[in-house]
């Protein structure tokens, strides 16, 4: 079997192979906020990619939850909406970045050129 993050899909393929961009290893802190209930967690953005993130947090949201990001970096913030896609229980979530402004896409390109280079 493979690791936790390639669990299958309902079509058989892991969200590893589903991927369309790639992943990198990330390290920063992120603040999670469920606009519907304010509910706030604090946790860790430990891959990400163009489109979007996996947090090591214990407290994890249903799969589906709508949710709004910050994800701070030595002197910098990244901010977008976000869907989570799939959850681990008491381990982490994986999260596709929605809306994601002009300017925020700036400082996220700037960080995955930081990584690949």
């Amino acid at each position: 079997m493979g690791e936790t993050s390639d669990l299958p899909s309902q079509t058989g393929q892991s969200y590893r192979e589903k991927r369309t961009v790639p992943r990198y290893s990330f390290i920063a802190h992120v603040e999670v906020i469920e606009p519907a209930s304010d509910t706030r967690i604090a946790g860790r953005v430990s891959e990400i990619s163009r489109k979007g993130c996996y947090i090591d947090v214990l407290i994890t949201l249903p799969p589906g939850t709508f949710i709004q990001l910050k994800i701070v970096r030595d002197l910098g913030t990244f901010s977008t909406k976000g869907k989570i896609i799939y959850a681990q229980e008491a381990m982490g979530m994986g999260v596709a970045f929605l809306d994601i402004g002009d300017d925020q896409l700036k400082i996220l390109d700037a960080w995955l050129a930081e990584i690949a280079a």
